[in-house]
């Protein structure tokens, strides 16, 4: 990442005025967009041009992914979930958006100390590229994965009035995760390992490859109180069986992420003039 933060700096720094932004030290701003915008695309362009066959990777990664546990539950352990292919598609495509982004995210601004000692930046630029740079991806595979159920024979209903606002959700969700976690590794870099762990974790307990209607009912409650597993199903409510979401859900979702983005945008603008310090030991 850093090979991609030095041509950042280098190509376009000098179209603007190095000299003159140099001496910049404001908050993040509207005009940051462009900043955010053209590092989103660099980092995408410097992903697709490391492999042959470039922004198809995308595409086929969830797809491997998918085939894998496919063979581990679907053939060998028999999973009986009906139309499991459609099923595991949902939710490895809504995970992977979560896990990759609060990954990429969390390591943001301790991988961004090359950019760091050349100039100023608001450190909150380096999480929102890696939340751009996983939209964009999430969004192209996304669209694949509807054509692909629209084509296997699930119909379009009224509850798809109601997958904007899931997807808003969702995306507000990443965006307070991947903030947070990205203000605390430089403080304790350790919390990487940690991080790797805990979405481990959330993984299995998501629902991915299993309903929440196959748990015990004692356990059920526990299940639903994590918000991963309320979005898969949400998802699969609107995208495979024509059903409305949980909206009640949804709205506590929305109250929790908007914390988060609260606590995270706090974190990162505190300790703003503190990270290069961090990131150099």
């Amino acid at each position: 990442m850093s090979t991609r933060q030095d041509h950042f700096a280098e190509s376009h720094y000098g179209t603007l005025n190095t000299s003159k932004f140099l001496s910049l030290r404001i908050p993040l701003q509207s005009h940051h967009l462009e900043l955010i915008l053209y590092q989103a695309y660099a980092n995408l362009r410097a992903e697709a041009e490391r492999t042959y066959i470039g922004v198809l990777w995308w595409i086929f990664d969830p797809i491997i992914f998918m085939s894998i546990f496919y063979i581990v539950f679907a053939l060998l352990l028999r999973q009986k979930t009906d139309n499991f292919v459609a099923f595991l598609l949902v939710g490895l495509v809504i995970w992977r958006w979560f896990q990759n982004t609060v990954t990429n995210g969390s390591n943001a601004i301790l991988n961004g100390q090359s950019l760091m000692r050349q100039v100023y930046l608001p450190k909150l630029i380096f999480p929102l590229v890696t939340i751009l740079s996983d939209l964009f991806k999430f969004t192209l595979v996304f669209t694949l994965l509807v054509i692909y159920l629209w084509a296997s024979g699930h119909s379009i209903g009224l509850p798809y009035l109601t997958l904007p606002f899931l997807l808003f959700v969702q995306f507000l969700l990443i965006m307070g995760t991947t903030c947070v976690t990205a203000s605390l590794v430089p403080l304790l870099p350790d919390l990487r390992y940690l991080i790797g762990h805990l979405l481990q974790l959330m993984f299995y307990v998501s629902g991915i490859f299993y309903s929440g209607e196959s748990i015990p009912e004692k356990y059920r409650a526990y299940f639903y109180l994590n918000p991963a597993a309320n979005l898969i199903e949400s998802y699969r409510d609107i995208l495979l069986n024509n059903r409305w979401p949980d909206l009640r859900a949804m709205l506590i979702i929305t109250l929790l992420a908007l914390f988060l983005i609260l606590i995270g945008y706090k974190l990162v603008t505190t300790f703003d003039h503190e990270y290069p310090k961090m990131v150099a030991r």
